[in-house]
């Protein structure tokens, strides 16, 4: 039998997709090494360090406490600094997890769909710009994404070989994910529904649905747990909700549906689509592709495309829907956001996959031609993409800026100077400051956070009462700091100022007559220092909204 060189193309990308799937995933590792490394820790990174930078892990625990996340990332650290505090190193489980992630979601995917839409998949999540950054951060997503596609991969795995060993995987693999994000409650929400799906539709033995009902409801104590001893106390007092305490009302509130201001149906149409926007980094490009997977779904649901049956095309359609559904709903009941964030990390698996797929149908199982579609379309993303906030570049975020800052202190600043920040550059600066160090905070006056490093007494604003100074609430702020520490006209206070979105001094300048002439370090666009003298003339503080 003659081939065409068509057929021939396609012979021996099929014979080499496994090795170069492997060079794939060893390039996004790379390319996730190279992102972590030169660059200071952002005010988020430097919290989850903070948290896990204990004198015992019982202490690292009971600080994991404080923060919106399950405890997993914070107990890995703990254990994972003994060998080094580099920020390229306590950055590296999130490398690595981020790593798996991407052959996990290529062996699940092709699987299940076929080695090209595998392929087509792993490209885009080895090499979107946003999915990178996410796995070279000190955050939960990573590793949330690699237990999710593991847990994907053994589910599949386990129908397909009526195994309950590999049932026993997906279980174990799901309550990793839940130790890491909350989010994958969601997530886990869906895989149920996907998994009674299957059993009914595969009539799966009663020894393998055993096994899956044991998992989930190991699933749902650990679910119990988290609840009764975590989420139930998070933001206790400052809101109508549990969620709403730690999330809608001190940011993201543009992700949560608003009753008085949104249309349901616009507001879900439209986040879906910031969703795509925001995992392929290009507004546009975001917007055609959120087009192409739900292109994919439709295939899906009608039967066509690439399984031998309807039923579980169809089954594969209503999963790859059912996460934006649930994550739709609980934005909608104000539970959990919903849009173009960080925070549906998760939906980044069902959403590539479902373009993934889509993209390969159009290639009509050409793996030229494919390929060539998702090579257009990271080239485009990466040309043309803009990242969204917050965000520092990475010239002003280079680990050479904070150096030189921590030696402008040391030869600028006297140990009786008083250092003032917000909340946000305090947990930076204790991380340098202090050298990596276990903090030890200081007994300080009401909303002010107060420690002492290397000779230096540190004093900012706390968690509840401001994120970041500005022009704007400075004035407030130097008041009562002036009043709460009894700082005398004279004293010699220095204002530090270092994460996202940094613009105090240069506002200062801009907006009060009394700062026209006011001097100030920069290193980079995202450390300022300046000095203020108590008693020095001071606009009037803008009365509270």
């Amino acid at each position: 039998m003659i081939l065409t060189s068509r057929e021939k193309q396609n012979e021996w990308f099929q014979g080499n997709a496994h090795l170069a799937a492997v060079a794939i995933t060893l390039l996004g590792f790379l390319a996730r090494l190279w992102t972590a490394s030169g660059t200071f820790l952002n005010p988020d990174e430097a919290l989850h360090f903070r948290l896990a930078n204990q004198v015992s892990l019982a202490l690292a625990y009971k600080e994991s406490l404080t923060a919106a996340h399950p405890p997993l990332l914070t107990l890995v650290l703990y254990f994972w600094r003994a060998l080094s505090t580099s920020e390229l190193w306590i950055r590296m489980p999130s490398v690595l997890a981020g790593t798996v992630f991407c052959w996990m979601f290529y062996k699940w995917l092709s699987n299940v769909a076929g080695s090209l839409a595998g392929f087509i998949g792993l490209l885009l999540v080895a090499f979107l710009p946003p999915i990178i950054l996410m796995s070279a951060e000190v955050r939960q997503y990573p590793l949330l994404l690699a237990f999710l596609a593991s847990a994907l991969y053994f589910l599949d795995e386990a129908f397909t070989e009526n195994s309950s060993s590999k049932m026993a995987a997906f279980s174990l693999c799901l309550y990793f994910a839940m130790l890491s994000h909350y989010s994958a409650f969601l997530f886990a929400a869906a895989l149920g529904i996907y998994a009674l799906l299957k059993i009914f539709a595969q009539r799966s033995s009663t020894r393998l649905v055993a096994a899956w009902a044991a998992g989930q409801l190991g699933a749902l104590a650990l679910a119990i747990f988290f609840y009764k001893t975590h989420i139930s106390k998070l933001g206790v007092g400052e809101s109508r909700t549990v969620f709403e305490g730690w999330m809608s009302e001190f940011y993201l509130r543009r992700s949560y549906f608003d009753p008085a201001h949104d249309n349901p149906l616009m507001f879900l149409a439209g986040h879906t689509f910031g969703v795509f926007q925001y995992f392929f980094g290009q507004l546009a490009i975001g917007d055609v592709l959120g087009l192409v997977f739900f292109m994919g779904v439709a295939l899906l649901l009608r039967g066509e495309g690439f399984f031998e049956d309807r039923i579980s095309s169809r089954c594969w359609g209503i999963f790859l829907l059912l996460p934006f559904a649930i994550a739709g709903g609980a934005s909608l009941a104000h539970v959990y956001p919903y849009g173009g964030t960080r925070h549906v990390a998760f939906l980044i698996i069902p959403g590539v996959a479902g373009v993934s797929l889509a993209m390969a149908h159009l290639a009509r199982g050409r793996w030229g031609r494919g390929v060539g579609i998702a090579a257009f379309v990271l080239v485009a993303c990466i040309a043309f993409g803009k990242p969204r906030p917050p965000r520092m570049d990475r010239a002003d975020q280079s680990r050479a800026n904070m150096a030189a800052a921590m030696e402008f202190i040391r030869q600028n600043m006297d140990p009786s100077d008083l250092i003032f920040t917000d909340y946000q550059t305090d947990l930076i600066l204790s991380h340098y400051l202090c050298q990596q160090r276990p903090v030890s905070l200081d007994l300080a006056p009401a909303n002010f956070e107060q420690f002492s490093c290397a000779g230096h007494r540190v004093a900012s604003t706390d968690y509840k009462t401001e994120w970041m100074l500005w022009a704007n609430n400075f004035p407030q702020h130097w008041q009562q700091l002036v009043q709460a520490y009894n700082l005398k006209p004279g004293d010699t206070v220095w204002i530090f100022q270092s994460g996202w979105g940094i613009e105090l001094p240069e506002d200062l300048r801009k907006h009060f007559a009394e700062f026209h002439d006011l001097r100030f370090e920069s290193f980079g666009d995202n450390i300022k220092i300046f000095k203020m003298t108590v008693g020095q003339p001071m606009p009037a503080p803008l009365a509270s909204p």
